[in-house]
């Protein structure tokens, strides 16, 4: 089968990656797409991604076995297969792609380093895990696709690595997302999504996640950036998706695709009980509270915390919200686990989530389990404690 992976075609001031997957799919009708594409979330501490740091990833051949509808466009149903036989990669194909990926990336930002990836044979699945987890350079990927298929880059062409990496991902744990985009008059312009109806939805529809931000009222899953996107569900049951969506009050939907995702996984935590902390990479540790919480200017709240590598400092930034509670009521003694993401300057932990395993004695503040964010600020690959009996 053939292989597409790309990566860096959007820019904070407009595009979308996934939108460029819709387009794609519309280019090659002549052929089958094979199972669902494919978000593919990468470390989100990376310094220069656009929003989410997602990749995308699509299959193209002769499609076998019953076909399944993933999406909607131009008015006709969007069908996938479950497997296909192979179609070949030659020049007539890469024209193709270069000529739909040229059009819808967004070369007049100067951070965006598009870049794509035309493949025979997907790389080891050991590039998505270095991905994922840590900083990859472009030297790196390339030779983990050497002999692969063909693979360029625009500018810098940093968008190779994420090209790479998405083609790489073969889901231990996985998560899906249908995608809803805005008709073209509209980008840029503020999104019509009826609240009522998201929380509406998010009751009948208990296999989705991170739709509605009830303490802080605010509705999750649209975006407030100027891209096509008009909303995404994101949920364990795929067949759930898109009638979920067909629940939602908005705007006209102009097309939707369904997508097969890393979001809400926690693939990019590393088990650093006893290790060196390395800036930028995001990790699960164990230990005690040295010293109680204090609370900067801001709303912060940092604390130390002691584990078998040494103490270090813990921080629960403002955006983290109600997780903020739990941490303020912290004692010496406490036993905690956190995950969360390394930072260089100052060296600190910033919380994604907190899960308090055991209280110092005499005192009873806090509960023993899981604290998290409120969905409006949670990151896309941070696993929501609903998940994790998935």
């Amino acid at each position: 089968m053939v292989h597409l992976g790309f990566d860096d075609t959007d820019s904070r001031r407009g595009l979308c990656t996934t939108f460029l997957a819709t387009e794609f799919v519309r280019e090659f009708e002549d052929y089958d797409l094979l199972g669902y594409p494919r978000l593919v979330r990468l470390n989100p501490n990376v310094p220069w991604k656009t929003r989410g740091n997602g990749a995308l990833y699509v299959r193209f051949g002769r499609g076998r076995g019953a076909p399944f509808v993933i999406g909607e466009m131009d008015g006709r149903p969007v069908h996938a297969f479950p497997r296909g036989t192979p179609a070949s990669v030659d020049d007539a194909m890469e024209e193709r792609v270069r000529r739909v990926f040229e059009r819808w990336s967004a070369f007049d930002d100067p951070t965006t380093h598009p870049g794509y990836a035309l493949l025979w044979r997907r790389p080891s699945p050991s590039l998505y895990w270095r991905a994922v987890r840590r900083i990859v350079s472009i030297e790196e990927a390339l030779a983990a696709a050497e002999g692969c298929g063909r693979v360029r880059g625009y500018k810098d062409g940093r968008g190779r690595i994420g090209a790479l990496a998405a083609a790489s991902w073969r889901p231990r744990d996985r998560t899906y997302e249908v995608l809803a985009y805005r008709e073209p008059s509209r980008w840029g312009t503020p999104r019509e999504v009826d609240e009522a109806s998201v929380v509406e939805m998010d009751r009948r529809f208990p296999s989705t996640f991170n739709n509605y931000d009830a303490e802080n009222r605010h509705v999750v899953l649209a975006p407030r950036s100027p891209c096509p996107v008009l909303c995404g569900i994101r949920g364990d049951v795929p067949e759930d998706l898109p009638r979920a969506l067909a629940s939602l009050r908005t705007e006209p939907v102009e097309r939707w695709l369904l997508f097969e995702t890393n979001q809400g996984t926690d693939d990019h935590l590393v088990r650093a009980q006893d290790l060196p902390l390395v800036p930028r990479t995001s990790v699960v540790i164990e230990g005690h509270v040295a010293s109680p919480p204090e609370v900067l200017k801001g709303g912060h709240v940092v604390f130390r915390l002691s584990r078998a590598g040494g103490e270090v400092d813990c921080a629960a930034y403002e955006p983290s919200k109600q997780l903020r509670r739990a941490v303020r009521a912290l004692r010496a003694w406490d036993r905690i686990r956190i995950c969360g993401a390394v930072r260089e300057t100052p060296r600190t932990v910033n919380l994604e989530k907190m899960e308090v395993l055991g209280l110092a004695p005499g005192r009873r503040p806090l509960a023993v389990g899981w604290y998290e964010p409120p969905p409006s600020a949670r990151r896309h690959l941070a696993k929501p404690v609903r998940r994790f009996a998935a």
